[in-house]
């Protein structure tokens, strides 16, 4: 299994920015094809106090090759499109291998 995991800083209108998460950009993510799972992680604190990042989504795929197809789909374009739309500046993206 293969993640892309997307990492977000605290937006500025935590309520605008729930709100099309919730209620556009979700629903635009399940329309992937090969996606097998969607977790979003809201982050609440820190050891050092304030977390650097205010959420995460984990999209995971059985495979790189479902993943890369995925992203090129258009429901993945559109998603990337909309991620960048109302998010762009606040993200950090990886893809990574889950081992055991």
């Amino acid at each position: 299994m293969v993640k892309l995991i997307v990492l977000y800083k605290k937006p500025s209108d935590v309520e605008a920015f729930e709100k099309h998460y919730t209620e556009i950009h979700t629903p635009l993510a399940l329309k992937m094809p090969g996606l097998t799972n969607l977790e979003v992680t809201h982050m609440f604190g820190s050891p050092a106090g304030e977390p650097k990042y205010y959420m995460k989504a984990e999209l995971s795929f059985e495979s790189k090759d479902a993943m890369f197809a995925s992203l090129k789909s258009e429901e993945g374009k559109a998603t990337a499109k909309d991620v960048m739309g109302f998010a762009g500046d606040l993200i950090h993206m990886m893809f990574a291998d889950v081992k055991g």
